[in-house]
């Protein structure tokens, strides 16, 4: 029987504008067994997952398990005497404000989670909406590599075995993570605080990811986007970056997203790269539920209310350099091929993607003040 992994291979099913959206992350380190559902079946307590995920979903957030990683031979990674302290990360992906804090809690102390503010995190304030006891973290970056055998084989048969290897090759700090999206794209890899997901990773090409990581930039090989923006933000940025080759992390911004004309109904611009509309799939970018399926970037939900368009959905997305220079790019979704399963066991589905149609370069811009709002305003080209 195929795995959902190696159909996707396969068939070379693209992989960039796949990731997980989320403008932050925050982990909570959880040792032990995983449920298909972790937050809610794990030795957390469920009340308290459930209630997580709630919160930070609604502010554009996702609420993940982390483990330390099993070791070379297969065994399970170090598990966590009852009430010893747990490790938990706080992330803010924004390209120029990306940011990691963490602080360590004693298993009875996890529910002052519940205090975290994620409407102020998510907004001005930052690492100043935190309660004491977090610090900013200054280690390696935050590699977090996909384990979770009850939500899909292949993230434990093909996951598991890349977590060991780069743990003991060392250069990163190294967790298995409960999900984050794609498990036909296994072993999936999220780099933090940049946010930017790889799929498809041997542990050679894992380690070039983190090396650049390191040094603040961006491999695109093998890349499926960056977490903070929705999949048409994601991919039209990837595509800036092969267009211009410009490899830091943080020079590029998705200043919009909108419907393009023939697709618009009633969309508003939003300068954290989301859109409002009518229709459109993952609004806001906000996580989906842990159990969505995602098409091409989109929930099946989204799907369902959009069956049978007459032609397939465009935007018109705007990418900004720090420098003041400006992409104006038309993408189209676009379903063709052989149908593949979005995870093992998983009825085949359409094989859905996201096409550039083009790329127009803007007239040089100065870039705005340090602190002042990207514009939201989009020029068609």
């Amino acid at each position: 029987m195929s795995t959902c992994a190696a159909v996707s291979r396969t068939l070379d099913e693209p992989l960039a504008g796949t990731a997980a959206t989320a403008r932050t992350w925050l982990l909570v380190e959880q040792p032990g067994p995983w449920g298909k559902q972790a937050l809610t079946q794990s030795r957390l307590d469920a009340a308290l997952g459930a209630e997580l995920e709630r919160s930070a979903s609604a502010h554009g957030a996702r609420v993940a398990l982390i483990r330390r990683p099993a070791r070379a031979d297969g065994a399970d990674g170090p598990a966590a005497t009852p009430g010893a302290p747990r490790r938990v990360f706080l992330a803010r992906t924004l390209p120029g404000n990306a940011w990691i804090r963490t602080a360590l809690l004693s298993e009875d102390a996890l529910g002052t989670l519940r205090d975290l503010d994620f409407a102020a995190l998510d907004g001005d304030r930052g690492p100043a909406a935190l309660p004491a006891g977090w610090v900013p973290y200054t280690g390696d970056p935050l590699a977090l590599v996909c384990t979770n055998g009850r939500r899909d084989r292949c993230c434990a048969v093909l996951g598991r075995p890349l977590a060991a290897r780069l743990a003991a090759m060392g250069g990163a700090d190294v967790w298995e993570i409960t999900h984050i999206g794609g498990h036909r794209f296994a072993p999936t890899l999220l780099t933090l605080p940049g946010g930017y997901a790889y799929g498809r990773l041997d542990a050679v090409r894992a380690a070039d990811v983190l090396d650049a990581v390191r040094a603040g930039r961006v491999p695109t090989e093998g890349c499926r986007g960056r977490s903070t923006w929705d999949a048409p933000g994601q991919r039209a940025e990837l595509a800036v970056r092969e267009h211009t080759g410009e490899p830091e992390a943080d020079a590029l911004t998705v200043e919009a997203v909108l419907p393009a004309e023939a697709d618009r109904t009633d969309g508003t611009a939003r300068a954290d790269g989301t859109a409002r509309a009518e229709g459109t799939a993952r609004a806001e970018g906000a996580a989906p539920a842990e159990g969505a399926a995602r098409v091409g970037g989109t929930t099946r939900a989204a799907e369902a209310v959009r069956a049978d368009p007459p032609h397939p959905r465009r935007w018109s997305v705007t990418v900004a350099h720090r420098d003041g220079r400006r992409w104006h790019l038309t993408l189209s979704e676009q379903t063709a091929g052989t149908p593949r399963p979005a995870s093992c066991g998983a009825e085949p589905g359409p094989a859905g993607s996201l096409t550039v149609e083009r790329i127009v370069s803007a007239a040089h811009q100065a870039p705005a003040a340090a602190g002042t709002p990207a514009s939201p305003s989009v020029t068609h080209p």
